[in-house]
C-alpha cells in the first residue's frame, strides 16, 4: 500500500546517532519506501524531516553541540548502505514467485447466491473483520433483507442492495496458503451478460453457483435459464476449470439431502459434458452453504453432513491446476478500464508476456508508443508482473482519451495485429425465432475486452462434425460453400468489423481468439478466429 503523505520520522535534537540510526533502519525496512535511484545524492530522511520540523517555532538556537551531533547523524544516514529496501523487494519478489495467482469467477443463475458465497469466503480469509459484518447485518435488516448481508461485501453500490442484483464485476482478494486469488463476482441477471462476460474472459477458473432450493436450481437450469448460458460462456472465454458448488443445502426445503444433491450432479454432468467439459478431469461437485459458510474453509462437521466425506472449497481452490502461461512471451494486455491519476492509468490482465517498469510498449490499434512509469498488482506496487495478472500500469506517452477499452498494450517489436475483418469457424448455439444465418447476418461480438457491432459478410464453408472423423481422404466429401446454416451448425465465415480491432488466430492466443455473438441480449454462436489478414493488412487482399 503507498503513503506518499507519510514522512521519515523526526530526528530529535536531544537523540544519540546509535538512536538515530536505528530508527532510519526501522524507516528503510518499511514496504513503503522506494530506493533512490543509483548515483542519486538525494537525502530523503533529511528533507522529510526538515519538512516535519519546519512549522514548529523555535525561538531559542540550539546548543552547538546539539547541531554536531545532528550533522553527524544525518552523515551516518547518507553513508549508511541501502540494505533494508533491498531486502524487502527481495522479499516481496520471493513471495509473489512462491505465491501463484489465480482469478475465480463465481458464475450461475440470478439468486443462487454468488455474493454471498463471495462474501463468505473474505469473511473466513479475514479481509472482512467482525464489526463490519454487524454494520451489514443491521442494514439488511433494515431493509428486511436479513439473510442478505453476506452479499453487501461484494455488492457495494445502493442499486445492487436494494434490488439484491449485482450488476458489475465485483472484484476483491484473498489469499491461501499456496495461491493469491482475485474473486470476480460476476452478475447472474440476463440484462447484464455482458459485464458477465467481461468478468469471465479474465478468469482462469470458474465456481459455477447452482441452488439447492425446490424449483430455484430448475428454474436456474431450464430453457432460458442463466445456469445454461454462464456454462457456455464460461467455457468459450477459457475458463477450462470448474468448481460446481450446490449453494443453500442448509434450506428447509433440502436439509442436507443427498438425494437432492445427486439430483441436480445427474442433471449437470450430461450437460456440462455437450459443453465441452471433461467432466472427470476438469470439473468437481461440492454441497455448500454460503449463508453459514459450511464446508467452504473447513470441512463439514458429520453432525451437519453425514454423507460428505470429499474436500473443502478452500482445498479444491488451492489444488487446481492450470495451464501455465508463458513469462518469455509478447506482450500482450487487453485494456479493460483507464482513468487519470498523475498520468495515465490502464487496468487489465496479462495474457502473455511480462511487464516491468521502464519498458518501451505499444498500444494498439492506435500504434501510440508509451513507457510504463509503474506497475500495480491489487494494491501493491512491484517491480515487474507476470503472465495471469491483474495489473494497474502507469503510462506516459499518451493521453487517458487517446485509449478505450479493447486497446492492447504489446511489445514494440512484435506488435498485435489489427484488423478489420477475420475468419472464425462459428457454432452457432440457437437464432432468434429459427432465423437463418447467412451473409449479412449482424450481430454484437464480444472478443476479450472487446464488444463491437459485426457483419457475417460471407459464409465460406460448412464443417459436418460426423464426417470430420473419416480418416479416408475418399470418403470426404468436397468442401461445400454454404448459402445459409441452421441451429446447431458449424460453419466457417468471414467476419467484418466498422473499427480496427485487436485480435490473433486462436492457435497462437487462445485468450485474443476466441469470442462470442449476441444479439437482442442473446448468445446466439461462440467461435474461434481461424485466419486474420497478413501482417500489416487490416483486411484480406481480394
Amino acid at each position: 500500500m503507498e503513503h506518499d503523505g507519510e514522512m521519515a520520522p523526526p530526528i530529535p535534537s536531544h537523540a544519540n546517532p546509535a538512536d538515530a540510526d536505528a530508527a532510519a533502519d526501522d524507516w528503510a525496512a518499511r514496504d513503503d519506501f522506494e530506493e533512490p535511484p543509483a548515483g542519486s545524492h538525494s537525502h530523503p530522511p533529511a528533507a522529510a524531516a526538515a519538512e516535519e520540523e519546519a512549522p514548529e517555532e523555535a525561538p531559542l538556537a540550539p546548543p552547538a553541540e546539539d547541531i554536531k551531533e545532528i550533522e553527524s547523524t544525518l552523515q551516518s544516514l547518507e553513508l549508511q548502505p541501502s540494505d533494508a529496501p533491498h531486502d524487502s523487494v527481495q522479499m516481496e519478489a520471493e513471495e509473489r514467485t512462491r505465491k501463484r495467482h489465480l482469478n475465480v469467477v463465481f458464475i450461475g443463475h440470478v439468486d443462487a447466491g454468488k455474493s454471498t458465497a463471495g462474501g463468505q469466503i473474505l469473511f473466513l480469509s479475514g479481509q472482512v473483520d467482525d464489526r463490519t459484518i454487524q454494520k451489514y447485518e443491521k442494514e439488511a435488516k433494515d431493509k428486511s433483507r436479513e439473510s442478505w448481508y453476506m452479499a453487501y461485501i461484494m455488492d457495494t453500490n445502493e442499486e445492487e442492495r436494494a434490488k439484491g442484483k449485482t450488476v458489475e464485476v465485483g472484484r476483491a482478494h484473498f489469499e491461501t496458503e499456496t495461491t493469491r486469488f482475485t474473486i470476480l463476482d460476476a452478475p447472474g441477471h440476463k440484462s447484464y451478460v455482458p459485464n458477465m462476460i467481461s468478468g469471465a474472459s479474465q478468469a482462469d477458473i470458474g465456481v459455477l453457483v447452482i441452488s439447492a432450493r425446490k424449483g430455484e436450481f430448475e428454474t436456474g437450469y431450464e430453457r432460458g435459464g442463466q445456469t445454461r448460458e454462464h456454462v457456455l460462456l464460461a467455457k468459450t472465454l477459457g475458463v477450462s476449470k470448474l468448481i460446481v458448488v450446490i449453494n443453500k443445502m442448509d434450506d428447509p426445503t433440502v436439509g442436507w439431502s443427498k438425494e437432492r444433491y445427486d439430483e441436480i450432479e445427474g442433471k449437470m454432468t450430461p450437460f456440462l459434458k455437450s459443453s465441452g467439459y471433461n467432466v472427470k478431469k476438469d470439473v468437481q461437485f461440492l454441497p455448500i452453504s454460503g449463508l453459514l459458510g459450511a464446508n467452504m474453509k473447513t470441512q463439514m462437521d458429520k453432525s451437519m453432513c453425514k454423507w460428505w466425506n470429499g474436500p473443502c472449497l478452500f482445498e479444491i481452490m488451492d489444488c487446481i491446476e492450470v495451464p501455465l502461461r508463458d513469462p518469455k512471451g509478447p506482450v500482450r494486455m487487453p485494456i479493460m478500464d483507464k482513468y487519470k491519476d498523475m498520468g495515465t492509468v490502464v487496468m487489465g490482465k496479462i495474457e502473455s508476456g511480462t511487464i516491468s517498469e521502464g519498458d518501451n510498449l505499444v498500444v494498439m490499434p492506435n500504434k501510440a508508443n508509451v513507457k510504463v512509469i509503474s506497475v500495480y498488482c491489487d494494491e501493491d506496487k512491484v517491480r515487474s508482473a507476470a503472465p495471469g495478472e491483474n495489473v494497474r500500469v502507469k503510462l506516459s506517452g499518451i493521453e487517458e482519451e487517446d485509449i478505450a477499452a479493447g486497446f492492447v498494450l504489446s511489445n514494440v517489436g512484435n506488435p498485435v495485429g489489427a484488423v478489420s475483418e477475420f475468419n472464425a469457424q462459428l457454432q452457432i448455439l440457437e437464432l432468434l425465432d429459427n432465423a437463418i444465418f447467412t451473409a449479412g447476418y449482424k450481430a454484437v461480438l464480444h472478443i476479450h475486452s472487446v464488444v463491437e457491432e459485426c457483419e457475417i459478410v460471407d459464409l465460406i464453408e460448412e464443417i459436418d462434425l460426423k464426417r470430420k472423423k473419416e480418416s479416408d481422404p475418399k470418403k470426404k466429401k468436397p468442401k461445400r460453400k454454404p448459402l445459409f446454416v441452421k441451429n446447431g451448425a458449424v460453419v466457417v465465415c468471414r467476419v467484418q468489423v466498422s473499427n480496427l480491432i485487436c485480435i490473433e488466430n486462436f492457435s497462437d492466443s487462445p485468450q485474443l481468439g476466441r469470442f462470442t455473438l449476441r444479439t437482442e441480449g442473446k448468445t446466439i454462436a461462440v467461435g474461434k478466429v481461424v485466419a486474420v489478414p497478413p501482417t500489416g493488412s487490416a483486411t484480406f487482399k481480394a
